[in-house]
């Protein structure tokens, strides 16, 4: 590269992301537990909604996204006019920080947060400051410590990625009450939808002008190949996101997708209710074989073992049996290893392995 040509501050403090390896040389039969999909996949209503759209492939997308920002509204009882449509959650992120952070300002988030948080922060050349975590729970107390008049926005997902935990509405609502006065609090909700009749802030958003809410359809919707994801906030957060998101960032394809998932609420729920059954189970099955894990309110389970060693030597074990998980030493859990639920033959079979690797069978 030329002398004189350098990219913005920030941007060469971001580690290339490395997502969940999806094969293993040699194995045929592989069982991908390392990326939280839907075991189940899209619903047909969705599938179809796709299908049909291949007829317009040549016209360009909605600008607006009104149809699915108003399905949005019909389900989760929002005002469509404070819905903000991107590529995946993250770009909604991405537009938090490109729109309220630049050099000198500090981006909070969680010593077990997900990556995203600090490379939208880096990205938009702020500070990103990383705030303890309570036996790998958010921790209020210490968010609020951290604050400061450099503070402009405080990270949260809740439910938590790759811990699995969340916290309570009293503590979140003692968390937006608690930031100064031109903080905002972003709750990232991309596994909210896996916990029974939890709004993922909404009412925090309803009551106060400083919160944003963000969800994917990338989770429980089946839809991670698609990239669709929303926000909804403030009226005028939500119109200063719009002035820099692309007119067209959104496919027809994608839309179309994603207002038939989020519509077919019974097939949300099945999804739902299978996940929280072979999730019980399979933290129990892992817990009886010595590996304890959190209560998780997702679909995943963040399964702890003695050490690193071990955690590696188990990593290993499931790659051997044709089984892939998540490492998750770059969270500062290098102990650990985050297991997707699966359907129930997957589940299975990955306890099995543990198992094998424990010498509990042979």
């Amino acid at each position: 590269m030329a002398d004189g040509i350098k990219p913005q501050p920030g941007i060469m403090d971001i580690a290339l992301y490395e997502g969940g390896v999806s094969h293993l040389d040699g194995v045929s039969n592989v069982l991908k537990l390392s990326s939280n999909e839907n075991p189940l996949g899209p619903s047909d209503a969705a599938k179809e909604a796709f299908s049909r759209a291949v007829h317009q492939l040549h016209r360009y997308p909605s600008t607006d996204h009104v149809g699915l920002r108003t399905a949005i509204g019909d389900v989760w009882g929002v005002d469509p006019d404070r819905v903000i449509c991107g590529v995946g959650s993250d770009e909604i992120l991405h537009f938090m920080c490109q729109c309220y952070v630049g050099p000198g300002d500090e981006v909070i988030h969680t010593e077990h947060g997900f990556a995203i948080y600090r490379i939208a922060t880096l990205a938009a050349g702020g500070t990103p400051v990383e705030v303890r975590e309570r036996e790998r729970v958010t921790d209020v107390d210490a968010i609020l410590e951290a604050c400061n008049e450099r503070t402009k926005l405080v990270f949260i997902a809740n439910p938590n990625n790759p811990t699995g935990t969340m916290i309570g509405q009293s503590e979140l609502a003692r968390l937006a009450e608690g930031l100064p006065s031109q903080a905002i609090l972003v709750l990232d909700g991309a596994y909210a939808e896996y916990i029974e009749a939890y709004d993922a802030g909404l009412a925090l958003v309803e009551a106060r002008n400083n919160v944003v809410m963000t969800r994917t359809f990338s989770k429980i919707y089946g839809l991670g190949g698609m990239r669709v994801g929303w926000g909804y906030g403030p009226r005028e957060i939500i119109e200063v996101m719009n002035r820099i998101r692309g007119p067209f960032n959104m496919s027809s394809a994608a839309l179309a997708a994603a207002e038939a998932a989020v519509r077919d609420t019974d097939y949300t729920e099945k999804c739902r209710v299978d996940n929280a059954r072979m999730r019980e189970w399979m933290a129990t099955a892992l817990a009886e074989l010595g590996v304890p894990s959190d209560t998780s309110t997702a679909n995943f389970v963040l399964a702890r073992f003695a050490d690193e060693a071990e955690a590696d030597a188990c990593d290993e074990a499931l790659r051997k049996a044709g089984i892939i998980v998540r490492k998750v030493a770059g969270y500062k859990l290098p102990h650990c290893l985050r297991i997707t639920v699966g359907d129930e033959s997957a589940c299975r079979r990955v306890v099995h392995a543990v198992a094998q690797f424990k010498g509990a069978v042979k």
